[in-house]
């Protein structure tokens, strides 16, 4: 009797360790799985880049990494999305320097003043300077890590329902802009009244009558169909936008060392399959938008220097000025123009 119990608890034993082993090597291979989110169409260059991200990060990781793609703001509101990457969960989306500056890191904004860049390579000079480094620091302080910066957006123009030339033609018109004070302002500085609304609801908008216009890359006006509600598009170049990456601080954190390399490597190795094919997918909006009946046009030097001097108040605005570290305009443009 007593050799059939101690064999049955040997057996016992036996059998809870081969289920333990293998419920903790099963939680072992479980994959990260990071939820990427934004509000770009499918087929955009940022999404077609995403997808090659997908592609990138299991290789990288051999599978213990994975993205899943929300386009289309299936995923909610980018304000939403950053709150819940503060707050810990595995989100990533992208976002710029107007939303860093909404969320504790002032000086960030003003990567998105009007006609601060005249190339890419300013761009890149600003991304890769000590001083970025620094504001990249301080927004980790405030919850959010951008692992990616090296993603070019598009330069932004105007799409309107009425014919815009010079910053005169604006004046009364309600552009939608995203929300955020330093896009009100920048938008507000070229004459026009900003409007703020997510992108999702632009397109009725634009039917009621709710607004007059939007700026956008060509490829996010194309994707988002708004050659059919407004045929004016004027080149103005406003912003180079170049966009990144972020996931919350919390989040990153909680990766180890190879995990997050793999993380940062494989979104800057997206970064440049999508300004790869940023040129022909621009050449195939501006046709597109062309055969839906849109009007383009270019402004001649005289007027382009129209917008550039009315974009200077800018800088200047209390709103935006007021809660910058003194002589970041200059300490900005020194970098750029080194």
């Amino acid at each position: 009797m007593k050799k059939t119990i101690v064999l049955l608890l040997i057996v016992v034993v036996s059998v809870s360790m081969v289920f333990g082993n293998g419920e903790k090597e099963e939680a072992v291979a479980k994959p990260i799985v990071i939820q990427v989110g934004y509000e770009n169409n499918p087929g955009e260059p940022v999404d077609l880049a995403c997808i090659e991200w997908q592609k990138i990060i299991d290789e990288k990781s051999n599978g213990t990494m994975k993205i899943e793609l929300f386009p289309s703001s299936q995923l909610g509101k980018k304000t939403d999305l950053i709150d819940q990457m503060i707050a810990g969960s595995a989100v990533c989306t992208l976002a710029d320097g107007a939303f860093y500056a909404e969320r504790g890191v002032p000086d960030f904004g003003i990567v998105f003043g009007p006609y601060l860049f005249n190339s890419w390579e300013d761009c890149w000079k600003l991304t890769e300077s000590d001083w970025y480094a620094d504001q990249s620091k301080k927004l980790e302080t405030k919850g959010l890590k951008i692992i990616s910066s090296n993603w070019i957006y598009g330069d932004r123009h105007t799409l309107t329902k009425k014919p815009v030339h010079t910053p005169e033609d604006l004046k009364g018109m309600k552009i939608r802009v995203a929300n955020s004070m330093v896009f009100i302002k920048g938008f507000a500085s070229l004459g026009a009244t900003p409007t703020p609304l997510a992108l999702g609801e632009v397109y009725t908008a634009l039917q009621q009558g709710v607004v007059d216009g939007l700026e956008n890359p060509l490829t996010t006006l194309d994707g988002g169909k708004f050659q059919e509600v407004a045929k004016y598009l004027i080149l103005d170049g406003h912003i180079k936008n170049f966009t990144t990456f972020v996931v919350g601080s919390k989040f990153f954190n909680g990766l180890t060392k190879e995990q997050q390399t793999i993380l940062v490597d494989s979104a800057n190795e997206a970064g440049l399959y999508n300004n790869s094919i940023q040129t022909e997918k621009e050449q195939i909006a501006m046709k597109n938008l062309v055969a839906g009946g849109v009007t383009v046009y270019t402004p001649t030097a005289a007027e382009k220097k129209l917008f550039q001097d009315s974009s200077e108040k800018f800088y200047s605005y209390p709103e935006i000025a007021d809660k910058w570290t003194p002589g970041l305009y200059d300490k900005v443009k020194a970098i750029i123009n080194n």
